[in-house]
C-alpha cells in the first residue's frame, strides 16, 4: 500500500464540529435549515450541501440530510419516504460521479454510537476523492455470499466474503430503475438490523453503495467494537454457516412479510 492510498485526516478542520449521537446537544445543524450554507440542492425536506467541517485532505465531502424530522431514520420512514430518500441520494451521487473530477466517488451512512458518526439527524455522506480509489481494495465476493432472496432484478445475501465482518447483508438490484425496490429491501433489512437481530442488541448500522456496470449494490451492516483481528492484520470474520442460514431464514421471513407482494415476486 502507498501513501496515495491514505485518507489524510486534518485535525483543525474537526475544531468545533457538532456532536450528538451519543449525548443529545441542545442545537443540531441540520435541524436549523435557514442557516445551512453551501447548498447544492434541494428537494422537498431533503438538502444536499457541503460539509462545513472538511477534515480529509483532497476531498470533496458533501452530506445529503434526509428529513427535516431529527429522529428519522431508515427503520421508521413510511414506504413512500424511504423511497423518496433513496432515489435522491443515488440522483445526488451519479451526478457527483458523472463530473469525472474524481478519482472514485463514496456514498454511505453512520447511524448510532458505533457507526463513526456524529450527529444523529439522518443524513447520508458523499465524498469524492481527488487521488485515492476507494474502491481498490473492495472484491466482487464482497457482494455474495448465501443467498436470502433473489428475483430477475434483485439478489438479497449475506457475504461469505465480507469486507470486515461479522454479518454484511447485500442487495444488488441489476439497474438503477428498480431503486424502489432496493430501497424497501433496505428499510425492512435496516429494521430487522435494528429491531431483531441477535435480539435486538444493536443500535449502530453503516450503509455503503458501490457500482457495478449498471449494477447497484447496497451493504448493510451492524456496527460494533471492531475485530482486533481487522484493526490489526486485516482479517476479516463471518459468522458460522449454520448460523448465516438461521439469520436468512429469518431476513427471508421479514422480507416476505412486511415487502410487497409484488416486489417479493415481480414479474418482470
Amino acid at each position: 500500500m502507498s501513501n496515495k492510498d491514505v485518507l489524510v485526516f486534518e485535525i483543525d478542520q474537526a475544531k468545533g464540529k457538532p456532536r450528538d449521537i451519543k449525548k443529545k446537544a441542545d442545537y443540531c445543524p441540520f435541524c436549523d435549515t435557514e442557516n445551512l450554507t453551501n447548498i447544492i440542492d434541494q428537494k422537498g425536506d431533503m438538502i444536499w450541501l457541503e460539509n462545513k467541517f472538511k477534515t480529509l485532505k483532497d476531498t470533496n465531502q458533501t452530506i445529503v440530510i434526509e428529513s427535516h424530522d431529527h429522529e428519522g431514520d431508515i427503520s421508521n420512514y413510511s414506504v413512500a419516504k424511504n423511497r423518496e430518500v433513496f432515489n435522491y441520494i443515488y440522483e445526488c451521487w451519479n451526478k457527483m460521479i458523472q463530473t469525472k473530477k474524481y478519482q472514485s466517488v463514496l456514498m454511505y451512512k453512520n447511524f448510532g454510537p458505533m457507526s463513526g458518526g456524529s450527529l444523529r439527524h439522518p443524513h447520508f455522506q458523499i465524498i469524492g476523492l481527488d487521488k485515492v480509489d476507494g474502491y481498490k481494495h473492495v472484491e466482487p465476493e464482497n457482494f455474495t455470499g448465501i443467498n436470502v432472496f433473489e428475483n430477475k432484478h434483485i439478489n438479497v445475501n449475506i457475504s461469505e466474503k465480507p469486507v470486515m465482518g461479522f454479518v454484511e447483508f447485500n442487495i444488488v438490484i441489476n439497474n438503477p430503475k428498480y431503486m424502489d425496490d432496493l430501497a424497501e429491501f433496505a428499510r425492512v433489512t435496516v429494521k430487522y438490523i435494528l429491531d431483531d437481530f441477535y435480539g435486538g442488541k444493536f443500535d449502530s448500522y453503516n450503509v455503503f453503495f458501490y457500482r457495478d456496470g449498471r449494477k447497484i449494490i447496497c451493504k448493510l451492516t451492524a456496527r460494533y467494537v471492531v475485530s482486533p483481528y481487522f484493526v490489526g492484520y486485516r482479517l476479516s470474520q463471518r459468522d458460522g454457516d449454520k448460523q448465516v442460514r438461521e439469520i436468512s431464514k429469518v431476513l427471508l421471513q421479514k422480507l416476505q412479510k412486511n415487502v410487497r407482494s409484488d416486489e417479493i415476486n415481480h414479474p418482470e
